[in-house]
């Protein structure tokens, strides 16, 4: 029955039957149209065309539907992502700045201690330098003393030379020695 129909439609459809006459006639080209678009709706409806059309469009909307879901939840990913990017890009900025400050109150207090030292030893250098002087002015004061004793024990000598006697000598002697004899008991 199927190849009937098919076969007639066929034939009902060509061009040499569509001339002209009345409506109802397979010689007037828009019956013909008619016939042929109702017998491939109908064919269509057979076939179950429009379920299976509608299938396909029901699955696509569902596979675009977990492509619109998938992106979604890439964007929100990428959102959370780039927050927490800059989020790091902020913490090692601040970090960055606090070793900055950091280097620079080390460096501030090493330069502080640098002169502290510094006038710390240029203070013990002028200490010593000073030791030195008056060490060295002691010496010197104790140089004149023992060269002054020196001139006037050996001009001493000479005044007593030119004015003692072998008696007085003796009795200068004699008188020493019970001075030293009267210290000593």
């Amino acid at each position: 029955m199927k190849k009937l129909i098919a076969l007639f439609a066929l034939t009902a459809a060509s061009p040499a039957f569509a001339a002209g006459g009345p409506f109802l006639s397979l010689h007037n080209t828009n019956f013909v149209v008619l016939l042929a678009f109702v017998l491939f709706v109908g064919i269509l409806l057979y076939a179950k065309v429009p379920a299976k059309i509608g299938g396909l469009l029901d699955a696509r909307a569902v596979q675009i539907k977990a492509e619109l879901d998938e992106a979604r939840a890439l964007r929100d990913e990428a959102k959370a992502l780039l927050a927490s990017y800059e989020k790091k890009q902020k913490n090692v900025a601040e970090q960055s700045e606090r070793i900055v400050a950091s280097a620079k109150e080390e460096a501030m207090a090493a330069a502080a201690q640098a002169k502290a030292d510094l006038k710390v030893s240029i203070a013990r250098r002028v200490a010593a330098a000073e030791d030195q002087i008056a060490s060295a002015e002691q010496s010197a004061i104790r140089a004149v003393k023992d060269q002054a004793i020196a001139v006037a024990v050996a001009a001493a000598g000479d005044v007593l030379a030119k004015q003692m006697t072998a008696e007085g000598a003796a009795a200068s002697i004699d008188a020493a020695i019970a001075q030293v004899d009267a210290k000593l008991h």
